[in-house]
């Protein structure tokens, strides 16, 4: 991922935490962007080479270069 880009994925209403929001990975940054008010908020930091974005429930999964990091956002950890 280039600096500038970003990876996105939306929440399902009705399938757990954070339904119908976009999840986006921009600028090394997990955001949570509420597509009412286009506000977002900051979720995670230092996601390196992220590659792929995916949402179930209340899991987050980015597929980086070298690693997957699975955020719940029922704990925001």
């Amino acid at each position: 991922m280039t600096a500038g880009s970003k990876i996105s994925c939306m929440g399902i209403i009705g399938d757990g935490c954070g339904g119908g929001r976009e999840f986006i990975v921009e600028d090394e940054v997990l955001y949570a962007k509420d597509p009412i008010t286009q506000d977002k908020i900051i979720l995670l930091n230092n996601i390196i080479d992220a590659r792929e974005i995916n949402k179930s429930g209340c899991i987050i999964t980015i597929k980086c270069k070298s690693k997957v990091i699975e955020f719940d956002l029922s704990t925001l950890r």
